[in-house]
């Protein structure tokens, strides 16, 4: 399998399809790169090299107790871009892993990265605080963990309902899209699984969405139950200077799946653009 390996010795799966611009993806919890497949193979036929890491703990890559924290994993994301050598690259990043893209970026600067998309992100910040009203209670991801706790499995097949829409009149969600779903969430490792929790929900993006200096494109439902757009993608919005917000109106979460179609169209546009 191809993979890289970080500086603390933890192995990064990844795969790497197509030739051209490179186009890097971040998939969001508790998922891996698959999640993306759709979008990697329409852009690696549309003349893109579409490249996507399974994130630490996660998928095929290697569990560490440690390292499961919003700043490691974009510490790994620029790993996998120096180990690739990847310039001019467009950086898509799906609910924890816009969060992902967003603190790549302030971290380690846009040198490397032409342009960059937040899809369903959890950015700026998920959680309820005095500065934060429209946040979610801590009291919802204290749930989310008792939920791994209690029992994973259940848990992530249950969670795809909300996920994908599928508790919407008139959804045409298939058990097969729920499956996948659950199959990638149990290929994750149980430390990341619970600790990550916390790196999407507590982990402030907003002085990263700041230094955001490319072109970016923020895409999100607004039936999105698991990131809800008002604190996230409206407010994302105005933080990054000069991006486009462009809201799908009544999408869920996991619309890359059942609105993959758009998604890609859409992609391709902003890419080319």
């Amino acid at each position: 399998m191809p993979v890289i390996t970080t500086k603390d010795g933890t192995a990064i799966y990844y795969k790497d399809w197509g030739k051209g611009q490179p186009v890097v993806f971040s998939h969001g919890w508790p998922l891996s790169s698959d999640a993306f497949e759709d979008q990697m193979f329409f852009l690696a036929t549309h003349g893109y090299r579409a490249i996507a890491h399974d994130r630490r703990g996660h998928g095929r890559s290697g569990q560490p107790w440690n390292g499961n924290d919003m700043d490691t994993y974009a510490d790994d994301l620029a790993a996998l871009t120096d180990a690739l050598d990847l310039k001019d690259a467009v950086h898509v990043g799906h609910s924890t892993g816009g969060g992902e893209v967003a603190r790549y970026i302030g971290r380690h600067g846009s040198a490397r990265v032409a342009k960059a998309v937040l899809i369903g992100a959890v950015t700026p910040l998920m959680l309820k605080t005095e500065a934060n009203p429209g946040g979610l209670p801590i009291a919802v991801f204290d749930g989310i963990r008792a939920g791994v706790l209690a029992d994973r499995s259940q848990f992530f097949k249950d969670l795809t309902v909300p996920f994908y829409g599928a508790n919407r009149e008139g959804s045409k969600v298939s058990q097969g899209l729920k499956d996948s779903f659950w199959l990638q969430g149990m290929m994750a490792g149980f430390p990341a699984a619970f600790d990550c929790i916390k790196a999407f929900s507590e982990t402030d993006f907003t002085e990263d969405l700041k230094k955001i200096d490319v072109p970016t494109l923020i895409l999100h439902g607004d039936d999105d139950q698991i990131v809800p757009i008002g604190a996230s993608a409206l407010l994302s919005a105005k933080l990054v200077k000069g991006a486009t917000l462009k809201v799908y109106p009544g999408a869920p979460h996991g619309m890359c799946s059942t609105l993959k179609d758009t998604v890609n169209a859409d992609l391709l546009a902003f890419i080319k653009g």
